[in-house]
């Protein structure tokens, strides 16, 4: 039976989600719970639409004139590494006709597990940049803002830096939550010694998302929290050592 994926929603511009201009696709489905996430309604593996490879690959494919010599395709979510052979597959298609492909990903199903490590190894393959979301370095603040630990995480991204995958960073900053000196500090220690960080960037919490969770009848979990100041973040960037 050939692999089908469930979509959530497609952007024809995207313009933040890896370089150039981009066809992202948002696919459903994600284990995690964090406390800011702005797409509630990706959680539901089985929510969405479906596509096969092929049909995803053609719709995007439309838009290569726009990509020129530095765009692609994107896959984010949701997370998609929960449908990894999907993404796999979608890529091995934009690899044949030449496009650039990133993936957009908090690393939340990564496994060392030998089954899951050989399909991981079959993704990196065709796909160009790893856009990795690091939603905090301590492990217990992590499990305290996403519900998971992150020591899988962590790990991917040794792997991917061992294995010479070209990296983004991002960090969502939250005012009180995400932005502790130290725990910053930390964060730009690991990240310094990986081999294959492109970039880094601070992502400033918002809740443009908010009404999403009220729709869904969810509580939203940091009622009452502000953005952060353009200060806050630009002294986010020099922790970590941001160049603009």
């Amino acid at each position: 039976m050939a692999t089908t994926g469930r979509v959530h929603s497609l952007e024809s511009f995207g313009l933040v989600d890896g370089p150039g201009v981009r066809y992202v696709i948002f696919l459903q489905g994600c284990r995690m719970r964090c406390k800011y996430c702005h797409n509630p309604e990706t959680w539901d593996l089985a929510g969405g639409e479906e596509y096969t490879p092929e049909e995803l690959f053609q719709k995007a494919y439309r838009y290569k004139t726009y990509w020129k010599n530095n765009g692609g395709i994107t896959i984010s979510g949701g997370e998609p590494l929960l449908q990894i052979d999907f993404v796999t597959e979608v890529f091995r298609l934009a690899k044949e006709k030449g496009v650039h492909t990133a993936v957009d990903t908090s690393g939340n199903p990564f496994s060392t597990e030998p089954e899951w490590l050989e399909k991981f190894r079959k993704l990196m393959e065709v796909t160009d940049l790893f856009i990795l979301d690091m939603k905090e370095y301590d492990g217990e603040k992590h499990k305290e803002l996403t519900k998971w630990d992150n020591s899988n995480i962590l790990e991917m991204a040794q792997y991917l830096s061992d294995h010479g995958k070209s990296m983004w960073i991002r960090h969502v900053l939250v005012p009180d939550l995400t932005d502790e000196e130290q725990g910053l500090r930390d964060l730009d220690a690991f990240i310094q010694s990986l081999k294959t960080v492109e970039r880094v960037e601070i992502l400033p919490y918002h809740t443009l998302g908010r009404f999403k969770w009220d729709k869904l009848g969810v509580e939203y979990p940091l009622d009452g929290v502000r953005t952060p100041t353009d200060e806050e973040v630009k002294k986010a960037e020099e922790l970590l050592h941001i160049k603009k």
